[in-house]
């Protein structure tokens, strides 16, 4: 199972409406859950599968302004992933999650992306101190992407996890061509969990088992 949907807004997060918040957080965050309460009986039932989550590097790395209502729902839906590979793990499912960096070519994120539905209030940013900001931050990305960046590394990496044989596959795999310092921070936090789980008696919780099934 691959969790992949997801949209993205570009602006001041003032100008934006609870309600874009929200239905923001519905694409990136809830959908996960209408999918696994579909999906996660069946695996299970069968004593073993495998979990993907397509998450991103802002959620522990630089981030510019701009994008906070989408970077807030990465980070909720990576905090997500985190805690739903721990529950899982005794039923013998793996998980694994994907950390796209900034890819501005072969994607279309900032041409598609929403924008503030409070047009006034994105207004008096415009005009004020804030006036072509929009413009610095999108060259300001651009800039650190490598001319070579090719979003196709991404389908590359999960294709590569999914081959990787039961029990071996890795916890996360980041494919960041910025190098925004998430795989750093990852590693930090991902390896403070793991101590806490041993800590508390449930290290067993980081190694998933495939659980034995009879037909």
């Amino acid at each position: 199972m691959i969790h992949n949907a997801g949209h993205m807004v570009f602006g001041p997060a003032e100008a934006f409406t609870p309600e874009q918040f929200a239905q923001l957080y519905d694409v990136n965050v809830l959908s996960t859950q209408r999918v696994n309460r579909a999906a996660l009986p069946h695996l299970r039932k069968q004593g073993r599968g495998l979990v993907i989550w397509v998450s991103s590097s802002s959620s522990a790395g630089g981030t510019p302004p701009y994008l906070a209502p989408y970077f807030a729902a990465k980070a909720g839906m990576d905090a997500l992933a985190v805690v739903y590979a721990r529950e899982l793990a005794r039923w013998g499912i793996e998980t694994s999650i994907i950390v796209p960096g900034a890819f501005t070519g072969g994607t279309n994120h900032f041409a598609h992306a929403g924008s503030p539905a409070d047009k006034a209030r994105a207004a008096e940013y415009e005009a004020g101190p804030y006036a072509g900001f929009a413009d610095q931050v999108l060259k300001g990305f651009a800039s650190i992407v490598p001319a070579d960046a090719d979003v196709s590394a991404v389908a590359d990496a999960i294709v590569r996890v999914v081959d990787t044989p039961f029990g071996q596959r890795p916890f996360r795999v980041h494919v960041d061509p910025t190098q925004d310092g998430a795989e750093v921070v990852n590693a930090v936090s991902d390896r403070v969990r793991a101590e806490l789980l041993r800590r508390i008696g449930l290290g067993d919780l980081l190694i998933p088992r495939a659980l034995a099934t009879s037909n």
